[in-house]
């Protein structure tokens, strides 16, 4: 059956996609899942001006060139803890799409100092070299865990949003401008349980945390949508936050191996058992837009700025994994499992 989905975002890609016609667009971890799906996206439905892919993975980058043959592309081998490499890179780019990160809940708690310098670090060395080249627009990616935060990797995300919000205000005359995304996990991306499952599928045995685990689920066609719709919406400081739905564990393990044996493995450190996009503290700050919710920065940072309207949210609103709708059943999860794209 098809499932009742949130308005899908992926509808508004074609339009949205042109807000970055004729533009110099830089990717941050461009090589990576949401990365190299978005520069395909750009080069195959849109009329970039040019886009350069930065990223510190020299294979990756020789795979992607390979792969795309387009005569718009660019590709600069260079980490985000480099804040030279950076400012040089950015230099004459109008859009900057920041989806660098390191991403593994458990690799970043047995390498905090790491994460950090990724995630926090290589955030302020975006800011600095954005602000030094005056790029327009830059928008970053974050998640579900950045919102309290219970892992490293969750903790680095909420510093990198709120370094990214102020960084609106140390953009004095320039037309700079910061803002986010923020959503859950993305279907079949690599830090996703999806491929893990797949792999154990074969060899006869699911593994899961604990049976009570919830979480939200986006499709890369949506992903991409939401960064294009944050682009055309944004006027500084917002992170926008899309309509997700929901599944536990139990019912995803079903849907992608039924009849196949589950062991109970337990929660993995900093793992928590249901994720939160939007907290009640936020929403007394956010709109609902539709097929997405804004949150407003605290501070009116760009004064006459147009803000996207919306409705204002309920008192007490939470945006949770274990209460949101829709949460599917084991034929609606296979059904988005077989639309993934």
């Amino acid at each position: 059956m098809t499932p009742q989905l949130p308005s899908s975002l992926a509808a508004r890609t074609r339009q949205s996609i042109h807000t970055v016609d004729d533009q110099v667009v830089l990717v941050t971890g461009g090589t990576g899942s949401f990365g190299r799906a978005f520069v395909q996206a750009l080069i195959s439905q849109g009329n970039p001006k040019k886009v350069i892919v930065f990223s510190r993975d020299e294979q990756k980058h020789y795979q992607l060139e390979r792969t795309l043959r387009d005569p718009r592309l660019r590709f600069f081998v260079g980490d985000v803890r480099d804040r030279d490499r950076l400012t040089t890179a950015l230099r004459g780019v109008d859009v900057v799409v920041h989806a660098a990160a390191m991403k593994h809940v458990p690799i970043c708690e047995y390498n905090p100092i790491e994460a950090v310098q990724t995630n926090v670090v290589g955030a302020r060395n975006l800011i600095e070299a954005a602000l030094a080249n005056r790029v327009p627009r830059i928008i970053a990616l974050s998640t579900d865990k950045a919102v309290a935060p219970a892992n490293l990797y969750g903790a680095t995300k909420l510093c990198m949003e709120k370094l990214l919000v102020a960084a609106n205000a140390y953009v004095g005359d320039l037309a700079t401008r910061f803002s986010l995304v923020r959503y859950g996990n993305v279907m079949g991306s690599a830090g996703s349980v999806i491929p893990l499952f797949e792999s154990q599928r074969d060899g006869g045995r699911i593994t899961i945390t604990d049976e009570r685990m919830t979480r939200f689920w986006i499709r890369m066609s949506d992903a991409i949508a939401l960064v294009l719709r944050g682009l055309e919406l944004m006027t500084g400081g917002e992170i926008f936050v899309p309509k997700l739905p929901t599944t536990d564990i139990v019912t995803l393990a079903e849907a992608m191996a039924p009849g196949v044996p589950r062991e109970t493995i337990g929660i993995r450190p900093g793992e928590k058992l249901h994720e939160v996009l939007l907290s009640a503290e936020e929403a007394r700050r956010a709109a609902d837009l539709g097929e997405l919710m804004v949150i407003y920065p605290e501070y009116a940072f760009h004064q006459g700025a147009e803000r996207p309207a919306g409705k204002p949210l309920p008192d007490g609103f939470v945006y949770s994994s274990d209460h949101a709708d829709p949460r599917l059943g084991v034929e609606e999860t296979r059904w988005l499992l077989e639309h993934v794209a």
